[in-house]
């Protein structure tokens, strides 16, 4: 089973937070990337530019709407994501984890993917 891992953070915290306690954590994503590639459960994933980067694309009245950035003001942002293959829920939570964003605030959605039927 397939299951997408969505990081998300404060990017106001990350921002603040000193160089070398970015360093240590971006050596750390690399590592926990490299172990789960090795394991076989990596499938793909990303980090996402800011929030503020972004669009939000809605539809009113047969129009397309665009806003830039986000459309909600939030706490956390979804700033990248991990697809991995799991035997099942309990091995895809223990894959979260071990992201190492959690320790500085961050959260992790688990959330399985629909098979191709359902869709």
């Amino acid at each position: 089973m397939q299951y997408m891992l969505l990081c998300c953070f404060d990017e106001e915290r990350w921002a603040t937070m000193p160089d070398a306690d970015k360093d240590k954590i971006m050596q750390e994503y690399s590592e926990f990337i490299q172990s789960i590639v090795k394991s076989g459960h990596y499938r793909a994933g990303a980090k996402l530019q800011p929030a503020s980067n972004g669009t939000t694309v809605r539809q009113k009245d047969g129009k397309l709407i665009t806003t830039d950035g986000p459309f909600a003001e939030t706490k956390e942002q979804l700033g990248g994501y991990h697809l991995v293959e799991c035997q099942d829920l309990n091995e895809a939570i223990g894959i979260a984890g071990r992201i190492p964003t959690l320790c500085v605030g961050g959260s992790v959605e688990v959330r399985l993917v629909a098979p191709v039927s359902e869709r």
